[in-house]
């Protein structure tokens, strides 16, 4: 089944890490489904650099994941397309911060729904075909805060939490069959969302990390490609932080 491991599907593919992520899953060799859940033509042009990168195939497609039945077709779209799916990042995910002394149950809803039940849905999805196939890699995108918790991140750090939980569930599950569960946890990583911080900010996190700096998104993007890969057939169940030490 090795050979035939190049259906690969990423949500949140659109930008950041997500893009990053589709670009390496490409240069690999890999057909490679960018999920997006608003920007279409973010999404478009992640799918136009994968085909330069080396996709035999790839092609977007729109859910928001945090609605199970949209991951649930979302993940029917591309099985109907490629006849299945090997490969599984599950990296869409929001953050709606705040102290959790004030923190609204929306807030903290939306960020659990598409965090950790949109990862829940489409694992789900793709559990029975993977088990049918006896092959199949499943990376989820947690986090050094679900490590380490982090102030006005309540829902988010119980979000990535969660998400190592299950995965290591997920992974006792699905050993048998072949198919490896693991997760990939960044630090702080020079993205979007992490442009926009204050230089007082940025000053004050980069105290904490022993490497004394942002990481890169392709950074994050090599370690998923790894555990997408053959090579890493005997990894299971672990959580690997990218995080240029914080987490030590």
């Amino acid at each position: 089944m090795e050979q035939m491991a190049k259906r690969a599907l990423v949500t949140g593919g659109s930008r950041g890490i997500g893009r990053a992520v589709c670009l390496a899953l490409a240069a690999r060799g890999m057909r490679v489904a960018v999920n997006y859940a608003g920007n279409a033509a973010a999404a478009e042009e992640v799918v136009q650099e994968c085909l330069r990168r080396g996709a035999p195939d790839a092609f977007a497609v729109q859910a928001d994941v945090s609605d199970i039945e949209q991951a649930r077709a979302l993940v029917a779209a591309v099985s109907e397309r490629w006849g299945g799916v090997d490969v599984l990042v599950n990296n869409a995910g929001i953050t709606r911060d705040g102290l959790l002394m004030r923190m609204s149950e929306q807030d903290f809803d939306a960020v659990l729904a598409t965090n950790l039940k949109g990862a829940f849905a489409c694992m789900q999805a793709v559990m029975r075909p993977m088990m049918k196939q006896r092959w199949g890699r499943i990376v989820n995108l947690s986090s050094v805060v679900g490590l380490r918790g982090n102030l006005g991140q309540a829902n988010y750090a119980a979000s990535k939490a969660g998400l190592i939980g299950m995965s290591k569930s997920a992974a006792k599950e699905l050993a048998s069959r072949g198919i490896t569960v693991n997760c990939v946890a960044p630090g702080f990583i020079e993205t979007d969302m992490t442009a926009v911080l204050p230089e007082s900010v940025r000053t004050a996190l980069l105290g904490q990390i022993p490497l004394a700096r942002l990481g890169a998104a392709e950074e994050v993007a090599a370690a998923v490609a790894f555990l997408a890969s053959p090579e890493a057939a005997y990894i299971t169940g672990q959580v690997l932080c990218v995080d240029g030490g914080m987490a030590m």
